[in-house]
C-alpha cells in the first residue's frame, strides 16, 4: 500500500535475512509496481497480492496515514490468507490493516502506544494493550513501533528455530537478544546513561555471568551501589520491567539455549540457570511457553544439527524445513518456510 513506512518494512526483511543458513525465503508484494513510501522514495515490488496466496507467514508493516480506507482487495486477501490458517503479523501501525480484515476481532492486540487508543477506538472488539512491546496470540501477533518490530521478528525466529538461533540473529543486528513481548513501551530513560552518567548495564552484565546464584534485588543493587528501592524504580525506567521479571527472562533464555545445545539433564539445567529444581523449570516453561523442558528439547534440539528439521513446534506451528522459511509483507513482505 501507498505511503508504507520504510522501517517497518525493513526490518523484518533485515532479520529474516540474517538468520543463518538461509531458513527464510521472502517475497516483496503490493499493490502496485512501484509503491510510495511514507518518507518520499519509492520501493520496486516484484510480486502482486496473488503472492499471499502461497505465504506461510504474512507480515504487514506499518503505513500512513493509519486511519485512512484500505482497498477491498488487500483487506480481501489478508482475511483469506486467516481463514486459511496462515500465521499473520502486523509492525506498528500495520495492526490496523489487521483489525479492518476482522482478524483481531476477539483477540489481544498492540500498536505503537501513540495510536493504541485510535485503534481500541475504531475497532471495538479488539482488546487493545497500549503497554506491551509485542502480543502472540498464536496465528496472529502484532507489535509497537519501530524497535518492537525487532523483537517481534526476533520471536518469531525464537519461535521458529529456538532460542540459540534467535540469539545469533540478534548479535549479528547488535540487539538485545530477548526483550519480553509484556515489557513495557514507554520507558522513561533509554537504555543510555542518564544526565549523571548512571546506566545499570554493567550490573546486568554482571548478572548475566551469575545466573545458577540466587540473585536478588538486593545483591542487584549492592552491585550497583544502590539503595534497592532507588535500584528497582531506575531498573523499571531504563528497561521497562522489574529485576525479578528481567532475571527470569534471562534464565529461561539460558535454559532454552542449553536445552537445544547440551544433552545436560534437566535437573542440571534448572541449576544451572538458577530456577532451583526441575518442577520449577517446568512451571515456568509451562507458563512462559506453554510447553515443557522435555518436549522444547524434542523439537528445538535437532535444530543446532546441520540437516536436521524437527517435526513441529511447541506452540503447533511446524518449522521450516531444511531449506528456507518464506516472509510475505502486504504491501510489504512474505515469508515463507521453504519446503512446505
Amino acid at each position: 500500500m501507498d505511503d508504507v513506512l520504510p522501517l517497518d518494512l525493513g526490518i523484518p526483511a533485515q532479520v529474516f535475512i540474517a538468520v543463518p543458513g538461509a531458513p527464510y525465503e521472502l517475497t516483496l508484494c503490493g499493490t502496485a509496481e512501484s509503491v510510495p513510501t511514507a518518507a518520499g522514495f519509492a520501493v520496486t515490488v516484484k510480486a502482486g497480492l496473488e503472492a499471499v496466496r502461497s505465504a506461510d507467514t504474512v507480515v504487514v508493516p506499518g503505513y500512513a496515514p493509519h486511519l485512512r480506507e484500505l482497498p477491498t482487495d488487500v483487506l480481501a486477501v489478508l482475511a483469506e490468507a486467516h481463514a486459511r490458517g496462515r500465521r499473520l503479523v502486523s509492525i506498528c501501525t500495520g495492526a490496523f490493516a489487521l483489525a479492518a480484515a476482522g482478524i483481531l476481532d476477539g483477540r489481544k492486540a498492540t500498536t505503537h502506544w501513540k495510536y493504541a487508543d485510535e485503534l481500541a477506538t475504531q475497532y471495538p472488539r479488539v482488546s487493545v494493550d497500549p503497554r506491551v512491546l509485542y502480543m502472540d496470540e498464536g496465528q496472529v501477533l502484532t507489535s509497537a513501533g519501530v524497535a518492537a518490530g525487532i523483537d517481534l521478528c526476533l520471536h518469531l525466529v525464537r519461535r521458529d528455530l529456538g532460542a540459540q538461533t534467535a540469539n545469533r540473529v540478534a548479535r549479528a543486528l547488535v540487539s538485545a537478544p530477548h526483550r519480553d513481548g509484556g515489557q513495557a513501551q514507554y520507558i522513561k530513560r533509554p537504555l543510555a546513561p542518564d544526565a549523571d552518567g548512571v546506566t545499570l548495564a554493567p550490573t546486568r552484565a554482571w548478572a548475566l555471568t551469575r545466573l545458577h546464584e540466587p540473585l536478588t534485588v538486593t545483591q542487584l543493587a549492592a552491585h550497583a551501589h544502590m539503595a534497592p528501592r532507588t535500584f528497582a524504580r531506575r531498573f523499571v525506567a531504563e528497561t521497562g520491567t522489574t529485576p525479578l521479571r528481567w532475571l527470569l527472562s534471562a534464565r529461561l533464555d539460558q535454559a532454552r539455549e542449553l536445552l537445544e545445545s547440551t544433552e545436560l539433564a534437566i535437573d542440571h539445567i534448572a541449576d544451572r540457570c538458577g530456577l532451583g529444581s526441575p518442577s520449577n523449570l517446568r512451571l515456568h516453561f509451562r507458563r512462559t511457553l506453554g510447553t515443557t523442558p522435555t518436549a522444547y528439547r524434542a523439537v528445538f534440539a535437532s535444530t543446532a544439527r546441520p540437516g536436521s528439521v524437527p517435526a513441529h513446534t511447541p506452540d503447533g506451528h511446524r518449522p521450516p524445513a531444511a531449506s528456507p522459511p518464506q516472509t510475505r509483507t502486504t504491501p510489504g513482505t512474505r515469508l515463507r518456510p521453504h519446503g512446505s
